[in-house]
Formats: C-alpha cells, sequence, structure tokens
C-alpha cells in the first residue's frame, strides 16, 4: 500500500511563501536541501506527516505559469469560520465561504486562498470524509 508523503511545488520567492505558507497553515521547515542550481524545502506541522516541498530555483526571475492542469491542494480544520476570519485579518486575502450541497445534503463547507505564485488552496470544514 502507498503512503502519500509530499507535493511539490516551485515558488518564485522563497521568503514570501515561507511566510504565507507559515502563518496560513502554521507550516514551518522540516528540512532544506540547497543545490548549486535549487533549493528544496519541506514543510510541516504537527497535525500530520505529509509534507509540503517548495522547490526554489536560483536563476528563476519569472512567475509560473501554472497553466489548466493544476487543480489544487487541499487542507482540513476544525473550526472553519474561526479560520476564515484569522485569515481575513493576517491580510492572506480568503475567498467567500461556501457551503456546497448541490441535491440538498450538505457535502462540504469550504473557502480557497491563493498563496504568493497563484496556487490554490482549499480549506474544508473537518466533516464527513474530510473528517
Amino acid at each position: 500500500m502507498a503512503k502519500a508523503i509530499h507535493s511539490m511545488i516551485r515558488v518564485l520567492d522563497e521568503a514570501r511563501s515561507l511566510d504565507f505558507y507559515d502563518r496560513a497553515f502554521g507550516l514551518k521547515i522540516a528540512d532544506r536541501l540547497d543545490f548549486p542550481d535549487f533549493t528544496l524545502i519541506y514543510l510541516s506541522n504537527a497535525e500530520t506527516g505529509f509534507e509540503l516541498e517548495l522547490t526554489v530555483n536560483k536563476d528563476r526571475t519569472e512567475p509560473y505559469d501554472l497553466g489548466d492542469g493544476y487543480g489544487h491542494l487541499a487542507v482540513s480544520v476544525a473550526d472553519l469560520d474561526a479560520e476564515h476570519a484569522r485569515f481575513e485579518a493576517e491580510g492572506l486575502n480568503p475567498r467567500k465561504l461556501v457551503s456546497f450541497a448541490p441535491a440538498g445534503t450538505l457535502v462540504a463547507r469550504f473557502f480557497f486562498v491563493a498563496d504568493p505564485d497563484g496556487y490554490q488552496i482549499e480549506v474544508l470544514e473537518r466533516s464527513g470524509r474530510f473528517t
């Protein structure tokens, strides 16, 4: 059986990305591997063993084109309303809260936020299959 361990995204500005992921999700540097042309930074928190790997290509000066294939990362939180308010207070520009109930039954409550490079992150309330 496979175990998911990390997801990698390329970021343009290391400091800006580290600040965002710390303020938004409490992700701290778990490991850092520095190479001549790029740096790999693994972020984690106590909630899960899953890590976010940031790749910083040292010669990159232009923002990345996210294309039309990337969807989003997702995290779950216990109190969605409180997290949305916290994101607003931190100036992280969360989008509106959504209650997704296409057939009248609530499937999920969530909001999205974009990181400094434009990657979308879905913040889901812990309930149902997202517990």
